[in-house]
């Protein structure tokens, strides 16, 4: 009994001891995080456990998505709200560069969302992006999340010190960043290839750095670290059954010399937590709690070897960081570095950035996203440097330096029929602000588009245009005394006009217009217009016309097609000045045209979408080619030609019009839509003077299936109109042009 607690004395002696030693020491305790892409996910989910277990980082180390979580965490943030941040990050949207549409320049919004594919000119040369994305939606995200540290350069004073880890794409070797503008370096770590562009760095091209060293485990060690904890979320080599895929071809050719030197690697580590990614893949970004799930799994099997290596420190209050919290500031003074080819005057103009203004940090996130829109900068860095009387924006940007693209479009509907889209476009012509762009549209019907721009912003900017445009179509035409006939339709017209905007939502534009119409038929043969023997063709148009122009648009919509939110104003005048006169009856008079546009999206996956529209003729138009002409389905018809479900192609005709539609969408899985629609019409002459305009109103209804790919819409539509008989099928590809 004695000897019993004579050993109970002595031990309580040597535990209180050993206590005390390790009090003193305060062991000092390293993370490594490795690289993995999605499986990163896992990180967030062993961090948890170690913070339950109580375990103190005091350096933390990683490689590509290791050094993403790592360095977020290494700011202050708590494990908690790093799974909230994944939770509402949209990453499929983020790594795509997918800016919102409010961002990108108005042109953009009229002129641009219709092409497939996108190929640089350099030096006469056909090139290929370097990259899925530049990187400049990641580079935004990272930057607001780490704008409570954007002052420290020298990454060992963060509150917990951080090192990662990128690879040299001109000599293979690897690069340690532990100091520099931390969002840059740890987006430089994480910039997966072909996924995401390289990064330059104090004029070194950087990439990915698990290609040299995804498991920085030495560099956690010469830090200080007394015991190393290493989170290794590799999956190991595939075999050849599993190489199925360009993104498991590449990350087996990279992880060929990661996988070499985990062995050794893996014997420097105190403790290793391994969680199970055989399933995932590094874009498995769907995947996020299934993944979290793996991670927490793992670290569990841990859990004793981490409380009593939290039983080793000395434990202090960390720093939280406050998620919710969006301060305001007010901008003092804006610098810029790096804009050789573009005034300052056009930055801050894109940016919408005004000096002496309170903004918060979403708002200057949108401004970022602004300049990027332009496609004229490779990439934008900002930081918010505070002072006690407002705020330095600090801006760097680098511009492209590929100024000429070659732009491919594809699209089948039932009036244009099969159209193959090709474009140039170039900029920095006559000036720093220029952009010409030329469609060539090859199929069923030729076409082409000429469009140069000068954008000034806000200040007034100038444009030519000029356009090419025909179709064919069985119509009704009364005036032959025939049920139908095929009718075709040429149209060139050439625009010079000055147009204004204001915050990217609003267009004023007016400018002068030549015109030449030609409207015919070879259905009714043998006699020119004059009754003559003639060459098959009556003409029913054949004129030259100059117009003066002017429009107004507002347009807020969240998409071109299938939109969710957002609304649309668009009011479009037209003088009918001259006229070389084909048929001898024309007078001056003008055409009023004005569209209003709603969409809201309902219980997350309904969608409304309400458009009106009217047109009006001003004074006394004998030319009924120039009427308006209601009917069909399309989002490319030109000059008077309106759609309408329910009935043929302009079968409906006047000098005035209105139309209404409303449009449920419903997505029933992600791009897929079930579409129901509902319009009414009133057309014929003078109607707004007659004032019965609601009286003999037709309506039509529309049914169909729409899904959203990288062509463009895919719509397959069924049409019918309780005041007629005839039912109509409408199927269309690819974007509208």
């Amino acid at each position: 009994m004695k000897k019993i607690v004579l050993l109970a004395f002595m031990l309580s002696l040597t535990l209180s001891f050993s206590q005390e030693v390790v009090e003193k020491k305060d062991v000092k305790v390293g993370l490594v995080l490795s690289g993995g892409g999605a499986k990163g996910f896992a990180h967030v989910a062993v961090l948890k456990v170690l913070e339950e277990a109580g375990v103190r980082i005091d350096y933390i180390g990683g490689t590509s998505m290791g050094a993403i979580i790592g360095a977020l965490y290494a700011s202050g943030y708590s494990a908690t709200q790093l799974d909230s941040i994944i939770k509402i990050t949209d990453f499929n949207k983020i790594l795509t560069d997918d800016l919102p549409r409010k961002s990108k320049p108005f042109y953009e919004k009229e002129s641009g969302e219709k092409y497939i594919l996108t190929i640089p000119i350099k030096d006469r040369k056909l090139g290929m992006p370097t990259a899925l994305s530049n990187g400049q939606s990641v580079l935004n995200l990272l930057t607001r999340l780490t704008q409570h540290v954007n002052s420290i350069s020298d990454f060992s004073k963060l509150p917990i010190p951080f090192v990662c880890i990128a690879t040299n794409l001109e000599t293979g070797k690897q690069e340690i960043l532990n100091k520099g503008f931390l969002p840059e370096a740890i987006l430089a770590s994480g910039a997966f290839p072909t996924l995401l562009a390289p990064v330059e760095i104090d004029g070194k091209l950087l990439t990915d750095g698990g290609i040299t060293n995804n498991f920085p485990v030495e560099e956690i060690k010469a830090m200080g670290a007394d015991v190393v904890i290493g989170v290794d979320i590799q999956s190991g080599l595939a075999n050849k059954k599993e190489l199925i895929s360009a993104v498991k071809i590449l990350n087996q050719i990279v992880g060929f010399q990661m996988y070499k030197s985990m062995e050794y690697k893996y014997d420097s580590l105190d403790l290793v937590i391994k969680p199970n990614m055989e399933t995932f893949n590094v874009v498995s970004f769907d995947k996020a709690k299934e993944i979290m799930i793996a991670g927490d799994l793992a670290a569990r099997e841990k859990y004793s070897e981490l409380k009593a290596i939290a039983n080793t420190q000395i434990h202090t209050e960390e720093l939280k960081i406050d998620m919710g919290q969006i301060k305001e500031f007010c901008v003092k003074q804006i610098d810029i570095e790096g804009n050789y080819d573009y005034t300052r005057a056009y930055v801050i103009g894109k940016l919408n950035l005004r000096i002496n203004e309170t903004t918060n940090y979403r708002k200057v996130v949108e401004s970022i996203n602004n300049l990027s829109a332009t496609g004229n900068f490779e990439n934008v860095q900002y930081r918010i440097i505070h002072e006690d009387d407002g705020c330095i924006v600090n801006l760097k940007v680098k511009e492209h330096q590929i100024s000429n693209f070659l732009q491919l479009g594809v699209h089948y509907d039932d009036l244009y029929k099969t159209g193959i889209l090709l474009n140039v476009t170039t900029k920095h012509i006559l000036s720093n602000n220029d952009m010409l762009s030329a469609d060539l549209i090859l199929g069923d019907n030729l076409r082409y588009n000429f469009d140069y721009f000068i954008d000034n912003g806000f200040y007034w900017s100038f444009g030519v245009k000029s356009r090419y445009n025909n179709f064919n179509s069985n119509v009704k035409f009364d005036a032959t005394n025939a049920n139908k006939i095929n009718l075709n339709y040429e149209d060139f017209t050439n625009q010079v006009y000055l147009q204004t905007v204001f915050g990217r939502k609003f267009a004023i534009g007016a400018g002068g217009e030549f015109k030449r119409i030609k409207v015919y038929s070879e259905t009714i043969s043998g006699f020119d217009n004059n009754g003559e023997p003639g060459n098959g063709r009556l003409y029913f148009d054949k004129s030259n016309y100059l117009n003066l122009i002017a429009y107004l648009k507002i347009d807020t919509y969240d998409k071109k097609y299938f939109q969710k939110e957002g609304a649309l104003l668009d009011v479009d005048f037209r003088w009918y000045l001259g006229s070389s006169d084909f048929n001898e009856n024309f007078a001056s008079f003008s055409q009023l045209k004005g569209k209003i546009g709603y969409a809201h999206t309902f219980f997350d996956k309904l969608t409304a979408h309400f458009v009106s529209e009217g047109g009006l003729t001003i004074g006394e138009n004998l030319n009924r080619a120039l009427d308006f002409n209601v009917g069909g389905y399309g989002e490319n018809f030109i000059n008077t030609f309106i759609p309408f479900n329910g009935y043929d192609f302009a079968v409906l005709n006047g000098n005035s019009y209105l139309r209404s539609t409303l449009t449920l969408r419903y997505e029933f899985l992600p791009k897929n839509y079930f579409m129901g629609t509902a319009n009414y019409a009133r057309v014929g002459s003078d109607l707004f003077n007659e004032g019965r305009i609601f009286e003999n109103t037709k309506s039509g209804y529309m049914l169909g299936y729409g899904l959203d790919t990288f062509l463009g819409p895919i719509e397959f539509n069924y049409s019918w109109s309780p005041d007629h008989k005839e039912n109509y099928w409408y199927f269309n590809v690819g974007y509208w042009f």
